[in-house]
């Protein structure tokens, strides 16, 4: 029965596995990682208890973290095991790997040692391969050597576990498991402990200068060997900005190499729609969220976070900039905004992004029908002053307006009785005319296939910078600014006409058509309101044509 449902919870589990092998190597800081990998031998692999045993530099081996047991932790958080006595455990029982196993059988010899220990309470096994409540199982970690091997390097550390929920003892996968995660837990460990040393080692170098000099060795080893990419730059002068030094890793990352790096500056890299927010990005202490350029021409999204090292007798000297990669994370936040934001069938924005457009350009508050001279602005209040004869406004000869509502530019629909040339923010609502006749006649696939169609001509027919969205069903709305009261007329035609064209839906040739109603946003009206305008023009328009001219063939 295990090996037949084998593959379905291994599945499930090593997804579990591999977010909190990604949860520890994201973790802030040492302390955070070491709870990490505790918590994650509870949750992910499914033990009752999880010990990390961390060495110190006297050698001996501290309880570090601790999960599944909250009266446990309190009790043995903290204390201390000798060398000694953890040297004897790994070299008793049964070796699974680089497991060690040591069964109740053999354990009773190490109850009266130094060790801190603790048991989950359980009945006596009933079966062979079932687990003893005295049974115990440690997952040394090891610092990866040079070569990377598991065990090459020195122990910084013992996971010991207790329990698997299963009640048995684990099985290959199970072992291959745990196993695994110690080795990975080993890195994130070692990680961690790199960044806090080198963070340390930042400290001493912007306190003074002569610690810089004793220190140096130690900070390019910590620089060049860093996980995460890091820059040295100018800070000040001509050459403000520009790359001293690089790291292998941050060149890996960018595919360029360091002597190419060193013609550059990061804002020669940035993508350009990110400049402004590099250069908002404080020298000290700042960070930011970007794209850099690689050397194939494509953009990685990074994380970006400065330290100014500091001369104590001449002041700031260069910047230090820590460079991670944040692709992934980026592309699956980029996905879910735009899934939140956009139709799922058409691509176009959806109801909910529609209305925080339109929002955006309105204001509560009714603008004022007078107008302020620029003399009187600037002189009373230093504001840029806006133009808003765009809008509609009649101004006096010379005069412009603002009325200091946050730099607002006030929304304004055109007359009703006259078109006089003024132009406004257009708001087109169409309704599909015979699109449920398909859905019945054909199918939905057949109606999807219309909608998609219908709403790649609409966003084919408008300006750069005009929103098409999909509000539901089979109605869409255009936002269009700019527009007199004849453009938007000539606007909407010309997207009937458009829409009435044959559709390939199915391996069938059908047609729809469309009703249009134009309403006209301006500063004082909700988003709904707005909507609501138009909805009703659409009607209107719908009812005021003969049944048979609403669609075409």
């Amino acid at each position: 029965m295990e090996t037949e449902s084998e593959p379905y919870v291994h599945l499930a589990a090593l997804r579990q596995l591999h977010q909190v092998m990604a949860d520890m190597n994201t973790a802030r800081s040492l302390a955070d990682t070491l709870q990490t990998v505790a918590d994650g031998v509870v949750t992910a692999l499914g033990y009752e208890l999880a010990c990390v045993n961390l060495v110190r530099p006297d050698g001996d081996l501290v309880v570090a973290a601790f999960a599944g047991n909250s009266a446990a932790e309190s009790l043995i958080t903290g204390r201390v095991g000798s060398r000694e006595s953890w040297e004897r455990r790994l070299r008793m029982g049964e070796r699974w790997g680089d497991l060690v196993f040591i069964p109740h059988t053999e354990g009773w010899v190490l109850d009266d040692d130094d060790v801190p220990q603790w048991y989950s309470d359980g009945p006596a096994p009933r079966f062979e391969d079932e687990w003893h409540p005295a049974d115990r199982l440690f997952a040394p970690m090891y610092a990866p050597g040079p070569q990377g091997g598991s065990s090459s390097g020195e122990l910084i550390g013992v996971l010991s576990v207790d329990r698997p929920r299963s009640g048995r003892r684990p099985g290959p996968w199970g072992r291959e498991a745990l196993q695994m995660y110690a080795f990975q837990a080993a890195i994130a460990i070692s990680n961690a402990r790199l960044r806090a040393n080198m963070q340390r080692a930042l400290v001493r170098l912007e306190r003074e200068q002569q610690a810089l000099r004793a220190s140096e060795e130690s900070f390019r080893q910590a620089f060049e060997y860093a996980p995460s990419g890091m820059a040295i730059a100018e800070m000040g002068g001509d050459q403000h900005g520009r790359i001293l030094r690089t790291n292998d890793a941050l060149c890996r990352l960018l595919g360029r190499p360091a002597s190419a790096m060193r013609r550059y500056s990061f804002s020669d890299l940035v993508h350009p729609e990110d400049i402004g927010t590099l250069l908002r990005t404080s020298p000290e202490g700042g960070r930011a969220e970007l794209r850099l350029g690689r050397r194939d021409g494509t953009y990685i999204w990074v994380s970006l976070r400065n330290s100014v090292v500091a001369d104590a007798a001449d002041g700031p000297r260069f910047l230090l900039t820590h460079v991670e990669d944040i692709e992934e994370r980026k592309r699956r936040e980029l996905q879910l905004a735009h899934r939140a934001s956009h139709d799922s069938l058409t691509g176009l924005p959806n109801s909910a992004e529609l209305r925080a457009r339109l929002s955006a350009r309105l204001c509560q508050r009714p603008h004022s029908p007078h107008p302020v001279a620029i003399d009187s602005v600037d002189a009373a209040y230093g504001h840029p002053v806006f133009d808003m004869a765009v809008h509609g406004f009649d101004f006096p000869p010379g005069a412009e307006a603002y009325d200091g509502y946050d730099h607002h530019v006030h929304t304004v629909a055109p007359a009703d009785d006259r078109d006089d040339g003024a132009k406004g923010l257009a708001v087109l609502f169409c309704d599909l005319d015979g699109f449920k006749s398909i859905n019945d006649r054909f199918g939905h696939n057949a109606g999807d296939a219309v909608l998609i169609e219908v709403a790649r001509r609409l966003s084919n027919g408008v300006r750069e910078g005009d929103t098409v969205a999909r509000l539901g069903g089979d109605e869409f709305v255009i936002l269009a600014d700019g527009l007199g009261r004849a453009d938007a007329q000539d606007l909407a035609a010309r997207l009937r006409n458009e829409i009435i064209q044959p559709i390939r839906a199915e391996g069938r040739a059908v047609r729809v058509g469309a009703s249009f109603g134009i309403g006209w946003a301006h500063c004082g009206m909700t988003a709904d309101e707005v909507l609501k305008s138009a909805d009703e023009r659409m009607y209107v328009e719908k009812r005021s044509r003969p049944k048979q001219h609403r669609r075409a063939g």
